[in-house]
């Protein structure tokens, strides 16, 4: 486990995209500040962060069933369990997962919750995925980069501006791994709640918290090159595999799974 600053101290004067989304989920290991940014976002939101988590528990399950056993999982935020690990081992004790975030709170709370099987790894490193490199020499002290690698990018790249250029920075990570591997991703959309648009992207905005939602055809870009898994991209009650079909409600993300060739 590895924080690239010991000497980074929490700020707890501004909510952070992290910690808000554990109050939507209703975890504790939040701040005041968070707690009032989520009581600020429409109601919907807490259940669409389900809706994403719901997704995230099925695609890392749909993976583990089919062979993989690496893992790198970009924008942790809070252990929640059931994590990812628990799930990927549970099916495949052997299984290795570097997890990766920018909060150091999570990085507290990795420590004492993101324990592995004893048969399997797991690593954490507290980096930003605006440095991709930094968490790809650390990924690579433990995972093996000769055999397929499953990237998770829940619920993150929406907090990526434009001017970040968060296609690139996922194309440098998606560009290190080997063929067979996977990239699954989600991201914040407002096309099945236009209604809310201004009023999710005016609450962060007061919070400082840049957020760029988009629409279908832009989400869409991040999976270039790739082989889209069936169903292809949808929102996030749509993706299911062998699992019983949840139920189909609106969302407010895009999901996919994606194969490199």
């Amino acid at each position: 486990m590895t924080d690239d600053d010991t000497n980074v101290q929490i700020d707890t004067s501004k909510p952070h995209p992290a910690r808000v989304y554990d109050w939507l989920l209703g975890g504790k290991d939040n701040y005041l500040v968070d707690q009032e940014m989520g009581e600020k976002l429409p109601p919907e939101a807490r259940a669409n962060a389900a809706r994403n988590r719901a997704f995230m528990n099925r695609a890392a399950a749909w993976l583990a069933d089919n062979g993989v056993r690496q893992f790198l999982d970009i924008g942790t935020g809070i252990p929640t369990a059931p994590n990812l690990h628990q799930i990927v081992q549970a099916i495949a004790p052997s299984s290795r997962v570097v997890y990766a975030d920018n909060d150091p709170i999570v990085l507290r709370h990795a420590e004492a919750l993101l324990v592995s099987s004893p048969e399997g790894a797991t690593d954490y490193v507290q980096a930003d995925v605006r440095r991709p490199e930094a968490i790809l020499d650390h990924a690579r002290e433990l995972l093996d980069f000769d055999q397929p690698i499953a990237l998770s990018l829940i619920a993150l790249m929406h907090f990526i501006t434009d001017e970040e250029d968060p296609y690139a920075l996922t194309r440098t990570l998606v560009d290190a791994l080997p063929s067979g591997s996977y990239l699954v991703l989600s991201h914040g959309t407002t096309d099945e709640h236009p209604e809310l648009a201004d009023s999710v992207t005016d609450t962060y905005k007061k919070g400082q918290v840049p957020l760029r939602m988009r629409r279908r055809a832009e989400v869409e870009r991040f999976f270039e090159g790739l082989e889209l898994v069936e169903p292809g991209l949808v929102t996030a009650t749509h993706w299911y595999k062998e699992s019983p079909a949840p139920k189909a409600e609106l969302s407010g993300f895009y999901v996919a799974v994606a194969k490199i060739p």
